[in-house]
This record gives C-alpha cells, sequence and structure tokens, in this order.
C-alpha cells in the first residue's frame, strides 16, 4: 500500500464526516451525505471559482490505489449530483472535476476526495491553481444553502440547464 499519511494524523475530513469542526470549515457546510460518501462545500476556492465541493469518502481511505470499487461508484455517483446541482443553481458555464494522489500528484488531506469546481468563460482556473481563498462561514452558507435546496428538487427536474446563481465572483 502507496501511504504518506504521517503516524497521528488527524484527518479533518474525518472530523467533518463525524459532524465535527476544524479552524476552516463545520457541519453546515455539508450539502450532501449518502452511505458512502460526503459532500461539503470547500474551505478554499480559487479566485474566480466560488462554491467549489469536495466530495469525498465516508470512510478513510488515503487514496485511489485502496479505495473499495463500492466506495469509489459512490463517491462518483454523488460528484455527478453536485456537479448537476452546481450547474443548474450558480449559473456557471460549466464543471470541473480534479482528484489528486501523492505529493506529487498535488494531494494535501490524506482522504480520498473530488474536486468539483464551477467554470466560468476565462475563470482562469488552471492557472490560478496556487492561489486560493479562504471564504467566510457566509460565503459557504450560502453556496451550501443553494446545493442542498438543488439537490433535495434534483429529482424532479430534467437535463441540466443553466440557473441564476450567484455567478463568477460569487455574488
Amino acid at each position: 500500500m502507496i501511504s504518506h499519511e504521517p503516524a497521528g494524523y488527524r484527518c479533518p475530513f474525518c472530523v467533518l464526516i463525524a459532524g465535527g469542526a476544524t479552524d476552516i470549515s463545520g457541519p453546515d457546510d455539508v450539502v450532501a451525505r449518502t452511505d458512502v460518501a460526503v459532500a461539503f462545500i470547500a474551505p478554499s476556492w480559487k479566485p474566480h471559482n466560488p462554491g467549489s465541493v469536495l466530495v469525498v469518502s465516508a470512510v478513510h481511505v488515503e487514496n485511489l490505489y485502496t479505495l473499495p470499487t463500492v466506495v469509489g461508484h459512490g463517491v462518483h455517483d454523488l460528484v455527478q449530483q453536485v456537479a448537476v446541482a452546481i450547474r443548474r443553481s450558480y449559473g456557471c458555464a460549466g464543471i470541473s472535476t480534479r482528484q489528486h494522489n501523492e505529493p506529487a500528484g498535488d494531494q494535501s488531506v490524506w482522504h480520498y476526495h473530488v474536486h468539483v469546481s464551477p467554470r466560468f468563460d476565462g475563470d482562469d482556473l488552471y492557472r490560478s491553481l496556487q492561489s486560493s481563498t479562504h471564504p467566510t462561514r457566509e460565503e459557504r452558507t450560502r453556496f451550501a444553502d443553494l446545493l442542498r435546496d438543488q439537490l433535495r428538487r434534483a429529482s424532479h427536474q430534467p437535463a441540466v440547464a443553466s440557473g441564476d446563481g450567484p455567478g463568477r465572483d460569487g455574488g
């Protein structure tokens, strides 16, 4: 097994999954939960991609290499639901997903997770990967409320349509 998780590691995602809070996120950030996956508003965003979401395995698995198949399928089912909800409610032009493994792959939290980011024309997401903003609790709550509402209504809507959400600058 390939592992970079340090001894005694306190996983921030496991804290959140268990209903706890960290310095930068808490239970109010959770927007969806299944038996195998949890989605929450990311504690940091790229400058022009507000409201990004992390979808994580509900059990602690460090990386893709040891991810049980049923968990991987469940995580990606929730990734798809979150992507559709973002597309419908944020007013964005598209979605990007990313998943990283090991330090050389830019993994920085030792718990399997997928980034789901709203995309806007000319947002320069991949040019701004080294810079992040840390939204306030109020900013995260605004996006969490939008997504929770959209996910509740999701089973009653047809194919993806762009919404009139907050847009590129979060406002």
